[in-house]
């Protein structure tokens, strides 16, 4: 087993001792991957003090064994995962209180619990295995890199290709195709490509809206390597921008700068989405900035911690954050630049390089 798995399994096994379980039950395939390294799309994964064990299906009889090694027990369920952990939790007798992940639970498996598993004693967990995963180590850092790396050469690519007349969905497809060239396993989230009115959309779909000269057109995606996402977002505009349109990407972008380099270790949450909140605010524009102004990335593209103005937990050494102040005016358009930042003991180090200043394409 790989030293980082090791270290989970044992972190994870003294929050069971505090939480006095026997065992924990994870479905969240995030939470197994990290925890087993295994990257299929059917599992569940038993953790008790002594042992992991791994139940998984014929598809990844191969596959598991290559990922999981020595991480954990494996079990190759020929009909059903549940039938094969009733059989087990059935087989150890020392396991009596399990804990579930109440929040990647489905009420039809809480069902199982309730009519299947009534013999054991079942108590909801939150977030046993997710504060574990707040602090990368050096390898989840290196992967996030990569898909950053992944991204941002996506972006080199595409840009040349945006025109006059093209859609904003054709758009998005150039761009995932590139992401797809440029190494990316998967789409951490469905690309985001708006213009013109349609960018004050902070979360706006593709959509058959043609790209026309002035425009600004909003780009925001991410790449996966390796499990580990990225998340990225550039405003760029078609043809020559008006000054109104300078004026609002140079406040976004200073309010990027402002937060990027603030941002510390230890600070709140709501500490560092403030730096941006109120420079934005200063300059009158305070009601279109209506989202937080970041999140955690990693096996997720949204993960712990959040930078909101509701959020006073302290920032910790190796959490990968999102800077992404943005100005939407409803009916006109919107920015919105997006980096990705590691926190370290010695300060903010950005793992975004691509250029931040205002992009005007012919």
């Amino acid at each position: 087993m790989t030293d980082s798995r090791f270290q989970r399994l044992t972190a994870l096994r003294d929050a069971l001792a505090r939480a006095d379980l026997d065992a924990l039950l994870v479905t969240s395939l995030a939470n197994i991957r990290y925890l087993t390294g295994f990257s299929g799309s059917n599992a569940l994964v038993v953790i008790t003090a002594k042992e992991s064990l791994l139940l998984t299906d014929f598809r990844y009889a191969t596959q598991v064994q290559a990922e999981v090694g020595a991480a954990a027990t494996i079990r190759i369920e020929a009909s059903n995962l549940w039938a094969g952990l009733w059989a087990h939790l059935t087989a150890s007798p020392a396991i009596a209180r399990l804990g579930f992940e109440s929040f990647h639970m489905v009420h039809r498996d809480f069902q199982r619990l309730l009519e299947q598993g009534a013999r054991w004693q079942w108590r909801p967990t939150t977030d046993l295995v997710e504060v574990l995963r707040v602090c990368k180590d050096s390898d989840e850092v290196a992967k996030i890199e990569r898909a950053v790396a992944i991204a941002e050469a996506a972006l080199h690519a595409t840009l040349p290709q945006i025109r006059r007349g093209l859609s904003e969905t054709q758009l998005a497809g150039i761009l995932e195709h590139n992401l797809r060239d440029a190494g990316s396993e998967a789409f951490p989230f469905a690309s985001i490509v708006a213009s013109g009115p349609r960018s004050a959309l902070p979360h706006a779909r593709a959509s058959e809206r043609e790209l026309h000269a002035g425009d600004f057109v909003l780009l925001d995606f991410g790449a996966v390597y390796e499990g580990y996402c990225s998340d990225i977002t550039r405003t760029v505009v078609l043809g020559s921008a008006s000054e109104a349109q300078r004026d609002v990407y140079a406040i976004v972008r200073e309010a990027n700068a402002r937060a990027s380099g603030a941002i510390r270790v230890g600070m709140p949450g709501m500490a560092a989405d403030a730096v941006a909140r109120e420079y934005i605010d200063a300059r009158g524009y305070g009601e279109e900035f209506g989202h937080s102004l970041g999140h955690g990335i990693g096996l997720e593209i949204h993960e712990a911690p959040r930078l909101a103005k509701s959020i006073d937990a302290p920032l910790l050494a190796g959490t990968v954050v999102t800077i992404e102040p943005g100005i939407y005016r409803a009916g006109w358009g919107g920015v919105r630049i997006e980096d990705d930042v590691l926190l370290t003991d010695n300060g903010p180090r950005l793992l975004t390089s691509f250029a931040r200043d205002l992009i005007e394409i012919d």
